[in-house]
């Protein structure tokens, strides 16, 4: 038995769904949560771990980028579509990795919103000396097409370090586009920590959810917890692996794990002390409050008894309601009209 298409949702996806190209067996290279791409034959490659999960759950491929080329067996796709994410470093890095995995010659198609950037493309394609040309445009978003060709530049290039100063010590941290904070520390994060160090002892068995590039996790390892540092996002996994090597805090200097995961999925029925994090609320250009809904609802979950949640925020989220109906009441720790930092204990 057979079932409809259903039709395209996002405004990209229907730009895309009206061409006339066939699409079967292409990758689908940083994709929207689409059910139109979802019914198709393509595969798809993302660093976004929930991405992936969705697609395995329907039977189909996905890739992860961080993989080392092509899986065994897997042959060379027909064309490549790359949506075009918020960040432009790393669009620019997408195509980079593309241009070194796949045959020169590969068709590739490069959607976005307008909004978005999507029209910087010409002059990044351009200075990799691809050609270009506009294929078609509506829904305030735009198609273009090109082909893939060898650039001469490694992707890696884009893995960066720079070095932040915290309680009068220096911490090395690897960075990424398209990594939160990406090559700066960011001001909530900042007061997370500065919060966590005017509390005095650091739980042993704490959990970084959402660990960006790692500077959390390698300032609560320093300060002897043992740390779980997850993220939904591969890049975000990788950089803080790198952040903690550079500053001597890997392998048996923290017997804690870092590994992708989508909020707790990876995590089965673990407890820890203390949960850490400042959670994301966008997606791409969409705000999200999803991730950080279920971080605050499954947390008494993942938490022993006494244990407690800090979470730093932008002052405007909806957090407070969310904690109250979690765990029965908060507190907030810090408030400096931008971020507020709140705790919550299970009790």
């Amino acid at each position: 038995m057979t079932y409809p298409t259903p039709p395209a949702e996002s405004p990209v996806c229907q730009l895309l769904e009206r061409q006339a190209a066939d699409y079967r067996g292409w990758w689908w290279v940083a994709p929207p949560h689409d059910a139109w791409l979802a019914s198709g034959q393509g595969v798809a490659v993302s660093a976004d771990l929930a991405v992936r999960q969705a697609w395995q759950a329907a039977g189909r491929t996905a890739l992860s980028p961080l993989a080392a080329g092509l899986p065994a067996g897997e042959a060379s796709p027909p064309g490549a579509v790359l949506f075009w994410p918020k960040s432009h470093a790393l669009g620019e890095w997408w195509l980079l990795w593309l241009c070194a995995t796949l045959p020169e010659g590969t068709p590739l198609q490069l959607v976005g919103e307008n909004q978005g950037g999507i029209r910087r493309v010409l002059k990044v394609l351009a200075a990799l000396g691809l050609g270009c040309r506009k294929l078609d445009s509506a829904r305030r978003c735009s198609l273009f097409e090109t082909r893939l060709g060898r650039v001469g530049i490694d992707p890696e290039a884009a893995w960066t370090s720079f070095e932040v100063e915290l309680d009068g010590e220096r911490l090395a941290l690897a960075s990424h586009p398209g990594v939160f904070g990406h090559g700066k520390l960011d001001d909530g994060t900042r007061l997370l920590i500065e919060t966590l160090a005017g509390e005095g002892k650091s739980s042993v068995d704490v959990l970084d959810m959402g660990c960006g590039d790692g500077i959390l996790a390698a300032w609560l390892a320093r300060r002897g917890a043992r740390v779980t540092a997850v993220d939904v996002n591969a890049f975000a996994v990788e950089a803080t692996r790198r952040s903690l090597a550079a500053n001597g805090l890997d392998g048996e200097a923290l017997p804690g794990e870092t590994l992708e995961s989508d909020v707790y999925s990876a995590l089965g029925g673990r407890t820890f002390e203390a949960i850490v994090s400042n959670p994301p609320f966008h997606q791409e250009r969409a705000i999200d409050y999803g991730p950080a809904a279920r971080l605050i609802e499954e947390a008494p979950a993942h938490l022993t008894p006494g244990g407690q949640l800090v979470i730093v925020a932008n002052a405007f989220l909806p957090y407070p309601d969310r904690l109250e109906r979690a765990f029965g009441g908060f507190e907030i720790l810090a408030d400096d009209r931008r971020f507020r930092v709140y705790r919550a204990v299970r009790r």
